[in-house]
């Protein structure tokens, strides 16, 4: 497994990806009403994207047909844009967005809430969130990267909820996705050394109810088998000699 470390530049570049997309999902986010479509949400994301200078990362990769991927309530990830599918009040909505900037790329997922919704709904997307977080607590030089992967799933397990397994975090940079995958739930090999200059898209995706998890006819789409509401949430983080850095949000 070949783990590229970035050089200043580079850095730099992420920095600035990252800074964008940041944005990106602060607006997008307030533009969501009842009514809308996900195909509209996705219209309005690509418009943020390219009014920056960037290119969205998703359209177009390995045939997705869109630049955000909008996924709503059971679906976990990669819900493909649809004019036919409106979003509404109680709803809760995935929204996973890459920019590339020079050449690099920053990726990053936010789960919101469409109007009011349930306190479940919420605690889901709090859980989901605070996830992040605590396994960003061990991503620091020295620390495997395993780390990351059983901090995250020590805290989410300890409110029951499933904790998706086919799909992972990974490294990135000139490309969208590059070595090491990042697991979100526990596991018995320590993984690789972490290093300063490594940059990593950690992104737990979890379930309210079992981790089982279906892909729809159109070989993008994955929900929860029973139906269960997700949450999402990523951003890409640099590994330094000190705490990581949080790449992909407003300072």
């Amino acid at each position: 497994m070949a783990v590229s470390i970035k050089s200043a530049r580079e850095i730099e570049l992420m920095r600035d990806a990252g800074k964008i997309l940041a944005e990106v999902h602060e607006e997008l986010a307030k533009a969501i009403v009842p009514g809308m479509t996900t195909k509209d949400i996705d219209m309005i994301g690509e418009q943020l994207i390219r009014k920056r200078g960037c290119i969205p990362s998703f359209l177009n990769y390995n045939g997705f047909p869109a630049s955000i991927c909008v996924s709503v309530n059971d679906e976990v990830v990669h819900g493909i844009p649809n004019k036919k599918r409106i979003v509404r009040e109680g709803d809760i909505i995935s929204l996973d967005a890459g920019v590339i900037y020079k050449g690099y790329h920053s990726d990053a997922a936010r789960t919101v809430a469409v109007g009011e919704i349930s306190k479940e709904a919420q605690k889901l997307m709090d859980v989901t969130k605070q996830s992040f977080f605590e396994g960003i607590k061990m991503a620091k030089a020295g620390n495997h990267l395993h780390d990351i992967s059983n901090a995250i799933d020590a805290y989410v397990s300890s409110f029951g909820y499933g904790i998706v397994r086919e799909l992972v975090g990974h490294g990135i940079g000139s490309n969208l996705h590059e070595d090491p995958q990042i697991p979100n739930f526990a596991q018995k090999r320590r993984g690789i050394l972490l290093q300063p200059g490594m940059t990593l898209a950690i992104e737990p995706m979890i379930n309210e109810g079992r981790a089982d998890v279906v892909w729809l006819d159109d070989d993008w789409t994955v929900v929860t088998e029973d139906g269960s509401l997700s949450a999402h949430y990523e951003n890409t983080i640099l590994i330094t000699d000190g705490e990581p850095e949080i790449l992909s949000i407003l300072k």
